[in-house]
Parts: structure tokens; C-alpha cells; sequence
């Protein structure tokens, strides 16, 4: 592996973590902790068309880290509902 390599997948690792933390926070701390609804849509779609994007240039480290950002944003949506059902009964 070359260092651009190691250089790509620490930023990867380092976006992922920040990310799934944001969406532990959610699920935590509920109405605090609120974020809406387009940030997640936003991230999916934004996520998906870069897995796309990076497939065509075949750049794995990217492919890798903006599959992981789908599962990030769909189980932040999942939270987001979940906490809204909450809240209203």
C-alpha cells in the first residue's frame, strides 16, 4: 500500500467515526439532539451518487467510505423517526 493509500483510508476512518457518533448521539439524546430530516436524505443521495462516481474512476478507498455513509445516514434516519414517535405518543 502507498502512502496516498494510508493517507485516504485514515480520512475514512476518521469521517466514519465522527459520523457514527453523530448518529449515537441522536439516537441518545433525542429531541436535543434533532437534526433534520433533508440532512440525511441529503447524505444518501449525496453518498450514493459517489459510490457511483467512485466505482467509475475505481477509487476504492472512496467507494468503501461513501458505502459506509449510506448506512450512516439511512440508521440516522431511522433514529430521527423512531425519536419523533416518541415524542408524539
Amino acid at each position: 500500500m502507498h502512502a496516498a493509500d494510508w493517507i485516504g483510508w485514515s480520512a475514512s476512518a476518521v469521517l466514519v467515526v465522527t459520523l457514527l457518533r453523530q448518529v449515537q448521539l441522536q439516537w441518545r439524546d433525542g429531541p436535543q439532539a434533532r437534526l433534520s430530516s433533508w440532512l440525511f436524505v441529503g447524505q444518501i443521495v449525496a453518498s450514493l451518487a459517489f459510490v457511483v462516481y467512485s466505482v467509475l474512476v475505481e477509487n476504492w478507498v472512496f467507494v468503501f467510505t461513501n458505502g459506509v455513509l449510506v448506512i450512516t445516514a439511512v440508521l440516522g434516519q431511522i433514529g430521527r423517526l423512531r425519536q419523533a414517535r416518541r415524542d408524539a405518543g
